[in-house]
């Protein structure tokens, strides 16, 4: 199993795979299983430290997808980069049977938007010897953008995400990486507080995973098209992408969740570069 290795000074790239045909960036894109293998590998190609692949897409409204489709879209592509790829794996799931099935498969790492919540999920991840991205979401998907309320976001993000780390390593899993949830049952004021507060959250002793790719407040704050909360077009988000990238790892990110890895790799060279000079 191959483990995600950070080097000092540099912000490590995320790669994003989703396979579904309804994801809010580039649904379908990767649906056909030849075009995403190129794909993975042409990530790491690129740079990537990090290949995530996801089968259900967690946009804001989606459904769930039976577990027979998503172990369609999922599985055989896993197995078909076991043995061509040097950089580990991650699937983003939320169902234990799948993710004890993907590592099974050659996935190495375990992403729950749910923040293993679930018991199950949880001996998932310990069973299989995985490591363990966990994600604060509040709500699901289906309903998480209606009206979300925090008191503290920072801190009860925070604490969350202490608590489901504390329950991992308690059950045996070692390698633990916190990922803030940008996006996922917060507001253009929460995500803002999020990044700006990243450094309370990396204080827990666990790497940190940004994920901000071509997500909406981004294009909000930019100004994209023509209503005010519009956010123009998900593609159309690289330059704000790259720029909430940056200011997150100066406040703590220690890896990086994008879909443009070549273009986001040679920004954070050069961001971490000056970072690294002023020390």
């Amino acid at each position: 199993m191959k483990r995600l290795r950070s080097v000092p000074g540099k912000t490590l790239i995320c790669g994003v795979l989703n396979v579904t045909p309804d994801s809010f960036s580039d649904g379908g894109k990767w649906a056909d299983s030849a075009a995403a293998l190129d794909h993975a590998l042409r990530m790491e190609a690129e740079g990537a430290d990090l290949i995530d692949i996801g089968g259900e897409s967690s946009r804001p409204g989606s459904a769930p997808v039976p577990l027979e489709e998503e172990k369609r879209r999922v599985i055989p592509l896993v197995e078909a980069l076991a043995g061509r790829i040097k950089v580990p794996v991650s699937v983003d799931t939320r169902k234990p049977v799948l993710a004890v099935l993907a590592v099974k498969a050659g996935a190495d790492i375990i992403n729950d938007i749910t923040g293993f919540i679930s018991p199950a999920m949880v001996r998932a991840a310990a069973d299989t010897g995985a490591g363990a991205i966990v994600m604060h979401m509040l709500g699901e998907p289906g309903t998480m953008q209606a009206n979300p309320v925090y008191k503290d976001v920072v801190a009860e993000v925070r604490d969350f995400l202490a608590g489901r780390a504390a329950a991992l390593a308690a059950a045996g899993v070692k390698d633990i990486i916190l990922d803030p949830g940008i996006g996922f049952g917060k507001t253009l004021e929460h995500n803002l507080a999020l990044i700006a507060g990243l450094a309370k959250i990396r204080a827990l002793g666990y790497p940190v995973m940004l994920g901000v790719s071509r997500k909406r407040f981004i294009g909000t704050l930019a100004g994209e098209g023509t209503g005010p909360m519009s956010g123009g077009e998900p593609h159309e988000r690289l330059s704000g992408t790259i720029a909430a990238c940056v200011a997150g790892a100066e406040r703590g990110a220690d890896i990086v969740r994008v879909h443009d890895v070549a273009e986001c790799r040679k920004a954070m060279a050069v961001a971490d570069a000056i970072r690294g000079a002023g020390k």
